[in-house]
């Protein structure tokens, strides 16, 4: 049995409708005499159909009507002396299935409830279809948005992309175009982890090229290191500043961009042994706040890969404080020096126990192992150049200085690799 929600709107007692719903085999759970109410009553009691008498209406009920349509459709049958042509235009829009003009009649409630019904019933087909072609175009642009990160992370073709997509959505049971957001969230996230990572690395690389540039080793290659680092700051400091969400992501990036400033300044003009404490203390604020921004970036993007990724990226940052810690021993700079064995000695543990961790996971491929093997030399190299009990002087210190500068670029660059390779490997890509 149908049941109804009846609405009496300035026509009071005209009309036996209650009654005659009855008769004609209807249920009336309520009657609502307030156009303002319709929606709360509809909401409370769930009818089947909403059948009113309107003597004037106008606007205000004309958005209750469309209020009821988003919040809970329903079949409206709509009885009125209104014939204004407008009025039947701004219903049709609102809401109503079956707006009626001096025609009630107990004998043909039956027939114009049906009527009603039925508009509804083909009005939600046709709206289901048009959220279906819809969602098929979103899906579809997410497809190809997907394919793209794939043909550049995985060097396919078009056809071999999709065919890599299609396969994931049959193996995980997901429609292509959840594969694709997958995809495409898990590697938004990881380039954003990536860059923040990198901003860890920076921080502690640009101390060490400031010591080399005032060690006046190999000056001009260590010049131009520096003025790309200090370009690559600033350039994955406006990305993240572009593409990440601003509520959640504003207040670390904020204080980023507040401890750069001050350490780009002092980075700036000759190197000298009385700025070397202040630009190491710039960069350790740096180091801190690049460190909770990678965090809590690693956090939001609820992908557990992106631990790898977060891990690897590290390993570059923990390469070039090894470095910078090395330098300060060589060249006698007396920044920290009470406990800056104690310092090397955990950075060396956190490396190669990080190490230890990416070479045992499952998470590889023949390039993955081969920059693992090759970090793996290179990190062997940097200790060969570390002070052990007398610190070297002369050609020995300047030697031990090149290598260190050599070293750590070479371990940079093989971690570097590395994280690229995590980024892009479908294990991240699937999340």
């Amino acid at each position: 049995m149908t049941s109804v929600l009846v609405l009496r709107d300035g026509l009071p007692g005209l009309h036996p409708l209650i009654q005659d719903l009855g008769g004609a085999g209807f249920t009336v759970l309520a009657e609502v005499d307030d156009r303002s109410k319709l929606v709360q009553a509809a909401v409370q009691h769930a009818p089947d159909l909403v059948v009113g008498e309107a003597a004037r209406p106008d606007e205000a009920l004309f958005k209750a009507t469309q209020t009821l349509a988003e919040v809970l459709p329903r079949p409206v049958l709509l009885f009125t002396p209104d014939a204004d042509a407008a009025h039947i235009e701004r219903a049709t829009g609102a809401g109503v299935h079956a707006w009626v003009v001096n025609g009630y009649g107990a004998q043909r409630l039956l027939p114009l409830a049906r009527l009603a019904q039925a508009r509804f019933e083909r009005e939600q087909a046709l709206l289901e279809q048009l959220r279906d072609v819809s969602q098929r175009f979103e899906e579809r642009k997410l497809v190809e948005r997907a394919k793209g990160i794939l043909m550049r992370a995985r060097a396919l073709t078009d056809d071999g992309a999709f065919e890599l997509l299609r396969n994931a959505s049959m193996h995980t049971n997901q429609r292509l175009g959840q594969v694709s957001q997958q995809i495409i969230h898990s590697a938004h996230f990881a380039d954003a982890v990536n860059r923040a990572g990198q901003l860890r690395m920076l921080s502690q690389r640009l101390v060490k090229l400031h010591l080399l540039r005032l060690a006046d080793v190999q000056p001009r290659q260590q010049q131009a290191l520096l003025d790309d680092s200090v370009q690559r700051v600033d350039a994955n400091l406006a990305w993240l500043g572009k593409n990440t969400s601003a509520p959640s992501f504003g207040e670390p990036l904020g204080l980023l961009n507040g401890s750069w400033a001050p350490l780009k300044t002092a980075l700036t003009g000759k190197p000298s042994p009385d700025r070397v404490a202040l630009v190491a203390d710039l960069a350790d604020r740096l180091l801190q706040d690049a460190e909770r921004l990678t965090t809590r970036l690693q956090s939001a993007g609820s992908v557990a890969s992106l631990q790898v990724l977060n891990v690897a990226g590290r390993q570059r940052m923990l390469s070039q404080r090894f470095a910078q810690l090395t330098l300060l021993d060589l060249l006698g700079v007396d920044v920290g020096a009470a406990d800056r064995a104690a310092t090397l000695t955990a950075v060396q543990g956190d490396f190669e126990r990080a190490l230890a961790y990416l070479n045992g996971l499952p998470l590889s491929t023949p390039d993955i192992r081969a920059a693992l093997d090759q970090a793996a030399t290179g990190w062997q190299q940097m200790l060969a150049a570390t002070p052990q009990d007398r610190r070297p002087a002369g050609r020995d210190r300047l030697a031990r200085l090149e290598t260190v500068a050599n070293a750590s670029e070479a371990l940079l660059a093989q971690f570097e690799s590395l994280s690229t390779h995590y980024e892009r490997s479908m294990q991240m890509l699937m999340g």
